[in-house]
C-alpha cells in the first residue's frame, strides 16, 4: 500500500511538472524565448536578473507573479529591457496560473535542453 501510495504522489508531482510547462510553453514563449533575446528578454535573462534580487524561490514567485499580473516600469528590474522592448502588457492571467509559471522558471534549469523543446 505504501508504495502504491508513493508512486501515486510521485505521478501527481509529474503531472503539476508537466502542467506547469505547458501553461509556460503555451503562453511565455511568444514572447520570452529560453535562450535567446527577440521580442523580449530571453528567459535566462530575466531569470538571471529576478533571481539574483530574489533568490529564495517563494520570494521570486511572489514578486514575478504579481509583476507579470500588472507589469509597472517602476517596480521593474530591467528598465534597459523596457526602453528596448517596450513594458510587457497585462495578460490577463489570474495570480494562482501565473505563480505556476514562476514556479517552473525558478525550478527550471534553462540553460540545459529539456525534453520536447530545444
Amino acid at each position: 500500500m505504501k508504495k502504491l501510495l508513493i508512486i501515486l504522489i510521485s505521478m501527481l508531482n509529474l503531472e503539476a511538472d508537466n502542467y506547469k510547462s505547458l501553461l509556460f510553453h503555451g503562453n511565455c514563449i511568444t514572447c520570452h524565448f529560453e535562450k535567446k533575446t527577440v521580442s523580449a528578454p530571453s528567459v535566462i535573462e530575466f531569470k538571471e536578473r529576478y533571481i539574483s534580487a530574489f533568490p529564495e524561490k517563494n520570494d521570486f514567485v511572489e514578486y514575478m507573479a504579481k509583476w507579470v499580473q500588472h507589469p509597472n516600469a517602476k517596480t521593474s528590474l530591467m528598465a534597459d529591457a523596457i526602453k528596448k522592448h517596450e513594458l510587457m502588457p497585462e495578460l490577463g492571467f489570474d495570480l494562482d496560473t501565473l505563480k505556476q509559471i514562476s514556479q517552473y522558471i525558478y525550478d527550471t534549469d534553462f540553460t540545459k535542453p529539456h525534453k520536447g523543446h530545444k
